[in-house]
């Protein structure tokens, strides 16, 4: 009988799993919420489908777009766990609910920007760089006119080159990690430089890019608030030192008619929680070397095991899915890919000791700024929440403030809140991981599907 392997999530990471599923031999279902394969980094419609269509044109590949993985339910033995599925758009109201028993599953959620708040940020005009680059990329929109690039990470250069695309100016990219941190990060393993010249290659090409068009790249150097009446209409940048406080007297104000802004990513982890897969460090899902997570018949994939770029996520599906779909661990294909794999992760550690968090930046906030943007709740209250001996806890906090309480359920604010109180625990505990009506949660299931969704 073929394997069947569920794969959730269709960007770089889900795709290669899907990929790595179906050359073992196995039936694939994959899963995904927007209405077309690729993700993020696949935005152009016609590059995401000249990029699936292997895939999502195989015999034995079943693709369901819009379809959201509300819940996973852990077995009461050592089963796989099953997958509660909602096929059709968010604003339908007649969507199926199904229940989905694959022999393996591989989780490829993927992330999503991380903002540090800062007064202004939620003005009108501030975006997450992911979204300027989704609507550059995906629909030709520019964001603005005059745009300012701010935040940490590398992901800031694509994204300016995606604004440049789109007919923005862009102002200036503000990398707000020092000069010399970037440098530690980058060269304190030079021996592994040759095993990334293709990503040393494509950070010269946006640097020539960033030269060709006079955009000055500045490390060292942030947006600490937003101004605007009704909308934001100019930045106030400063120098920081480098654990990200403000060194007084740089502050300077940029004209500017959009923001975007970007301090990294917060894997999505609601899904491995709820599949009950341990975490590394808290932050990541824990995977061994063939990219099992430590639930039987679970493996994970891209940026919930470390952000380390497309490449390597498509990498460590390809493993993932082979594995899951009964490939041999020790077939040559395999072997390579795990020396592929492996070379990624070194190249995400890398990252992350180059463009670290500096511990300072609640310095940039107010009483006044708002943290949580779901609740409006402000710094103050949070302050005032977390100093009362009666609340000693990230629940009671929450009660108290709100924070996190709102539609997006701590995703965005959760990693931020829990810096900022220091009481710790995960903020991506949801048994619901996406909202679901009541209608729907009341509306009996298909109880068992095969992976085209019939009833057996």
């Amino acid at each position: 009988m073929t394997r069947h392997v569920a794969v959730i999530g269709a960007g770089p990471a889900g795709l290669g799993a899907a990929a790595g599923a179906l050359r073992a031999g196995a039936a694939v279902t994959l899963i995904d919420s927007a209405g077309r394969p690729g993700g993020q980094y696949h935005r152009v419609p016609s590059d995401a489908y000249a990029v699936a269509a292997p895939v999502l044109r195989h015999p034995r590949c079943d693709w369901w777009p819009e379809s959201t993985v509300w819940s996973i339910e852990r077995p009461g033995d050592e089963g796989v766990p099953r997958v509660h599925v909602l096929r059709g758009e968010a604003d339908e109201d007649d969507r199926e609910r199904l229940v989905l028993a694959p022999d393996a599953l591989v989780l490829a959620p993927g992330a999503h920007d991380r903002v540090l708040p800062f007064p202004g940020w939620d003005l009108p005009g501030v975006y997450t760089a992911g979204a300027a680059q989704a609507l550059a990329k995906g629909e030709g929109l520019a964001v603005g006119d005059s745009v300012l690039i701010a935040g940490s990470g590398p992901f800031l250069l694509p994204v300016a080159a995606s604004l440049l695309a789109a007919g923005s100016s862009v102002r200036a990219v503000l990398e707000a990690g020092a000069a010399t941190a970037l440098a530690r990060g980058w060269t304190r393993r030079p021996w592994e430089l040759a095993a990334h010249t293709a990503r040393a290659a494509e950070l010269a090409g946006y640097a020539a890019l960033l030269a060709r068009h006079r955009v000055p790249y500045r490390t060292g150097r942030a947006v600490t608030e937003a101004r605007g009446d009704g909308r934001v209409e100019e930045a106030v940048t400063a120098r920081l030192r480098p654990d990200w406080s403000v060194v007084p007297g740089t502050e300077r104000t940029v004209p500017v008619d959009a923001l975007c802004v970007s301090h990294g990513f917060t894997p999505q982890l609601e899904l491995p929680v709820a599949a009950g897969c341990a975490l590394r460090d808290g932050a990541f899902v824990d995977v061994d070397a063939d990219q099992r997570t430590t639930v039987p018949g679970v493996s994970a994939a891209g940026e919930i095991t470390g952000i380390a770029g497309a490449q390597a996520a498509r990498t460590e599906g390809l493993l993932a899915g082979w594995i899951a779909g009964g490939g041999a661990p020790d077939a040559p294909a395999a072997v390579r890919t795990r020396r592929r794999r492996d070379q990624a992760r070194a190249y995400a550690a890398r990252l992350a000791a180059a463009h670290p968090i500096g511990a300072a930046w609640p310095g940039w906030l107010r009483p006044g700024t708002v943290v949580c943007r779901c609740e409006e709740t402000t710094y103050g209250a949070l302050l005032d929440a977390s100093g009362d001996p009666a609340r000693n806890s990230a629940h009671a906090i929450k009660l108290a403030t709100r924070a996190g309480l709102g539609p997006c359920q701590a995703r965005i604010c959760g990693p931020t809140i829990a810096e900022l109180t220091r009481t710790g625990g995960s903020p991506h505990n949801r048994p619901v991981a996406q909202p679901i009506r009541l209608g729907e949660l009341a509306r009996p299931p298909i109880e068992s599907t095969d992976r085209k969704g019939n009833a057996i």
